[in-house]
């Protein structure tokens, strides 16, 4: 029987079986009376839950719940960062027959109503302070939800739900637990085709969509991930995106939780570097946008090394690695001379390069979300590492398309994964079929029928491009192409990718539809370009000093024309405004999983447009 004949309890219960005793989660969350329960281990620095102790609790959490009213086929909504109660949460939902949904923690209170109005969850759990506040206009208008489950008991206590009775502590619920033999006997009848998950898209326009997955959608792209990843056994990772988001999921969630591996859980997201160091995980995966910061933050630090014979040596080591790295793509081969002369770069230099980065024993490294800079992953390559590009959609359950060791060639997503189908719309626009395929958004079929066709190909919205040998490359969104007042098609990603190699800019924006040329917004890298202005003479200056300063509008300015000399004409950037502020998810800028929101910026500095379309052509 294959994974995606089964359900997720049913995999639960044989890696507890199997790996009963071995680490599953770790966090540094401090307990409260109980926290991750009695079984889990605490020390200065992590706490640790073992696959038996997590579906002991998981279970106990669903009986309580199922006394308290849970149904099943109810919705149970977790808003908490990533720690181990929100792993609890999510299975106790699965075993009591429920579908757990997973909501982005920094979404604004009248969008966390939107979603509970849609979802109508008759269950949440909610972390803290911080949560209850974003819950507060849901709870109150929602009389569907029967009980408030939350974490952290001091949050409880001096919050206006204390004397709610729908309100109840994480561990006093874990410890009332209840009748088991109900629990077991609503997860033993769930099929594999019944919901497993309801997963809101982030959401780069418009209302969020319900997506809902399988348990068969879900196990079908754990074996297919991890048949073309070559992921054999229990992996070490740390997880620090947001389990609303698909990939967090996959490879936080549910390959671990089917192989037995131990995942490092990551509250804080800035926390990542010294966590990598900490964990130096075997697996990694990582957005685009930290990749990016990664290799800037490197960059800078080799720039600035004062000695000139240790800098071109590391320059040296860089370009072996880079050639040896292309040189295992599909199509190519690595010369025996060229294989020794990695080793002993590997060896010498790079190896204690990736280690001072954490990543020293990584034996997979992807990256997915939004199209990878090839600049950016041939940096990675100079290092040693092949970071493999795959693409995918919540639609599609994740990565739908994959590079791995099997086939890999640099700025492409790769070839289709075991059992899916990926073809391009006369449009160009990438469409794909198979048992990752989500069966529609909840509650809205008229949204289903724009994404699924009525052949069962699920429509991305993406533009891409088919090679010869099947790889895969995609341009950009098709509603986020530009055409120019003259009629010129531009992909916006393209430009961007390029204008963010400057290690002062950290995001940037292109702007030119309907008009005669390309304008961008810039904005100032929040850690680097301090670091740089520094070395430029300019310390203490606040990001919006800098963004206003002479020198580094030049440098910002020799980094457009160098992105321009790489651009046709058409695509070239015109006139550009530096931004002394950061965009980030809490500014509405960009995602939750760090994608810019273009609607949003193109609102919030329609001034800024409209200054740069009223500048003279430079």
């Amino acid at each position: 029987m294959t994974l995606s004949d089964q359900t997720l309890p049913e995999i639960i219960a044989a890696t507890a079986a199997a790996h009963g005793d071995a680490p599953a989660y770790s966090d540094r969350h401090a307990t409260s009376g109980g926290g991750a329960g009695p079984g889990a281990a605490e020390n200065t620095t992590w706490r640790t839950v073992t696959w038996s102790r997590l579906r002991h609790d998981a279970r106990a959490v669903a009986a309580a719940l199922v006394e308290r009213g849970l149904a099943a086929g109810d919705t149970v909504a977790i808003m908490a960062s990533n720690r181990i109660e929100h792993v609890v949460a999510d299975l106790t939902a699965v075993h009591a027959g429920a579908v757990p949904t997973s909501v982005y923690a920094t979404l604004a209170p009248e969008q966390v109503a939107y979603v509970a109005g849609h979802a109508q969850p008759t269950v949440v759990v909610l972390e803290g302070t911080d949560q209850l506040t974003r819950w507060s206009t849901a709870l109150a208008e929602r009389p569907e939800i029967h009980t408030v489950v939350v974490i952290e008991r001091d949050a409880l206590s001096s919050s206006a739900l204390a004397a709610d009775a729908r309100a109840v502590a994480w561990d006093d619920v874990l410890a009332q637990g209840g009748d088991e033999t109900a629990v077991d006997a609503r997860a033993a009848a769930l099929q594999p085709d019944d919901p497993l998950t309801i997963l809101y898209t982030s959401g780069t326009t418009g209302r969020p969509k319900g997506v809902v997955l399988t348990h068969r959608n879900v196990l079908a792209e754990v074996e297919s991930s991890v048949a073309s990843a070559h992921l054999v056994g229990p992996g070490l990772s740390i997880s620090y995106l947001p389990f609303a988001h698909i990939a967090e999921r996959v490879l936080g969630m549910y390959v671990p939780q089917a192989q037995g591996g131990h995942v490092h859980l990551v509250a804080d997201p800035t926390q990542l570097a010294p966590t990598l160091l900490e964990v130096r995980p075997t697996r990694f995966f990582g957005v685009p946008r930290v990749w990016e910061k990664i290799r800037t933050g490197v960059s800078a630090r080799l720039a600035a090394e004062p000695d000139d014979a240790k800098r071109e040596a590391v320059a040296g080591a860089l370009a072996v690695g880079r050639e040896y790295v292309e040189s295992t793509q599909t199509g190519r081969t690595t010369s025996p001379e060229l294989a020794a002369r990695f080793a002993a770069v590997d060896a010498a230099v790079l190896t204690p390069l990736r280690a001072a980065l954490g990543l020293d024993r990584v034996e997979w490294a992807a990256s997915a979300a939004a199209p990878m800079p090839v600049e950016v992953a041939t940096f990675f390559a100079g290092l040693g590492l092949s970071i493999y590009d795959v693409y995918g959609m919540t639609e599609t359950t994740g990565s739908a398309t994959a590079n791995g060791p099997d086939g890999f060639r640099l700025g492409t997503v790769g070839r289709p994964q075991a059992g899916v189908e990926v073809r391009l719309a006369a449009d160009g626009e990438i469409e794909i079929k198979g048992p990752i395929t989500t069966p529609g958004y909840h509650l809205q079929p008229d949204a289903t029928a724009e994404l699924i066709g009525p052949d069962g190909w699920v429509r991305t919205g993406d533009l891409g491009r088919l090679d010869d040998d099947g790889f895969l490359t995609v341009v950009d969104r098709k509603k986020e192409m530009i055409i120019t007042s003259s009629g010129k098609n531009i992909a916006p990603s393209t430009i961007e990718n390029y204008l963010k190699e400057s290690p002062l800019v950290g995001h940037a924006m292109v702007v030119g539809d309907a008009r005669p040329y390309v304008v961008a917004i810039l904005t100032l890298d929040g850690e680097i370009a301090p670091l740089v202005a520094s070395r430029m003479g300019l310390e203490g200056l606040s990001l919006a000093e800098l963004a206003q300063h002479p020198a580094v509008l030049g440098v910002v300015g020799q980094a457009v024309e160098a992105a321009n000399a790489r651009l046709s004409r058409p695509e070239q950037v015109k006139s550009f405004e530096l931004l002394g502020e950061e965009w980030t998810a809490e500014s509405e800028e960009l995602t939750p999983t760090l994608k810019l929101k273009r609607r949003v910026v193109s609102t919030k500095h329609a001034d800024v447009i409209d200054r740069l379309y009223g500048e003279q052509v430079r």
